[in-house]
Formats: C-alpha cells, structure tokens, sequence
C-alpha cells in the first residue's frame, strides 16, 4: 500500500507532526530516520530532511527510492515576504521557485531551471482537496493564503532582500527546502504539496523571532495537516 510521505527539515518541525501520528515505528536508512505510522488512518512516513536544498533533495530522492509513496507533504516554518502575512499564518505553495538559482547569463530569467522552467507547479488535485478542508474549517485565528513559495541555501534576514524577493517571483513567502523538495517529485512524477507557517519576518532581529514562533508554526502545519489527511 502506497503511503504519504511527509518532509520536515528541522526537530521541531518534525515533532509537530509526529505528535498527531499514532502507532509508531522507526526506520533508519543512510542515518536518516523514517517514521511510520497513521494520520486519521491513512498509512504516512515521515522523516527530517535538515536545512537547506541538497538535504531536502536527497532526503526527498531516499523517501521515494525506498517507499512506496502516493504523494509528498513538505511542512515547516517560513519567512513573511508578503506584508499581508503576519506569525503563525499559513502559506500553501502552489507555486514554487528558487530564488538563488542564476543562469542569466545564458539569458535565462533568474530562477529559471533548465528542462523545468522557472516555476513548479503543486499537485492541482492536493491544491483543490485543500482548499475544500480549509473552506470548512471554522474558529481559525490566522490567515491560510495559496500562493508562491521561493526557496534558497540562506536565511533572510533583509528587508532588501525580502522586497527583491517579492518583487522578482511574486513571492509570498521565503524558505529553504520546498522548491527542491518540489523539483524532485516533479522529476520523479510524484504529486507534491507544500504548507508553510509563516515564524518571522524580515527585521534584522528574525533569527530570535524565528526561534521564538518556530513552535507555533509548526504547531499550526501539524493541525492544518491533520485536517487535510
């Protein structure tokens, strides 16, 4: 039986959703740690890729190597970079960019990744069941957005570099793994998705608003993919 597959980069990410799974087993291949176990009894693996885009791609590579996998949910923290979202909001990636990825100079536009294209696209079936779930859900305090998730190997911390950001993808938020993660299972065929908590903002200081709100976003992806599943 085919199972969900879910990617978290950091502990506490992983923990978030750990703590809605039940009955639980661990799996260790090339010292990454899988864990099986049931959501709302539907059979998923999950496992923590660490930062940044070569860990989350071969993490990604192993979990579809290794498993049977009817699609991949990436969870996690990000960084505001539309104005509209504020800490603790959700931000569902139908599109996915990375925004350190340069051959311009072959007169490509940046981002743009040969064979690929400069966006990749969310599974358009997960996006609209998505959208279904977050329609009914009721006494939510925060904001669920669907929009455009770029992703690169460096924390933003710049309000310049956030607004560059913005600018250049229509990016709603920032983070570090999701478009590898979605590069991956476009090139692999498997559908994807990817949910995001917004943890900080751009303010020079994000790193300890980061780690302060961290929890909290992860809280919420975990809730939000509990629903979802």
């Amino acid at each position: 039986m085919k199972k969900i597959g879910i990617i978290a980069a950091m502990e506490e990410e992983m923990n978030a959703i750990k703590d809605v799974m039940e009955e639980i087993k661990q799996i260790e291949i090339y010292e990454l740690v899988f864990i099986e176990g049931k959501i709302n009894n539907k059979e998923c693996i999950l496992v923590k890729s660490g930062i940044g885009k070569v860990n989350s791609s071969r993490t990604t590579q192993i979990l579809l190597d290794k498993f049977e996998i009817k699609y991949v949910i990436n969870v996690g923290s990000a960084c505001a970079a539309n104005d509209e979202l504020e800490i603790g909001d959700i931000i569902i990636g139908n599109k996915l960019v990375q925004h350190d990825f340069d051959i311009t100079a072959f007169g490509h536009k940046k981002g743009y990744i040969s064979n690929i294209g400069e966006y990749i696209k969310s599974d358009e079936k997960l996006i609209k069941e998505l959208k279904i779930k977050i329609s009914k859900l009721s006494n939510v305090n925060y904001k669920i957005k669907i929009g455009t998730i770029a992703s690169g190997d460096i924390f933003c911390t710049g309000e310049s570099m956030k607004r560059k950001i913005n600018s250049k993808f229509g990016a709603d938020a920032i983070e570090m793994e999701g478009a590898s993660i979605a590069q991956v299972c476009y090139l692999d065929k498997v559908p994807f998705i990817i949910i995001r908590s917004i943890s900080d903002t751009t303010n020079g200081r994000n790193q300890i608003t980061f780690e302060q709100y961290l929890e909290l976003a992860s809280k919420r992806c975990g809730e939000l993919l509990k629903k979802f599943i």
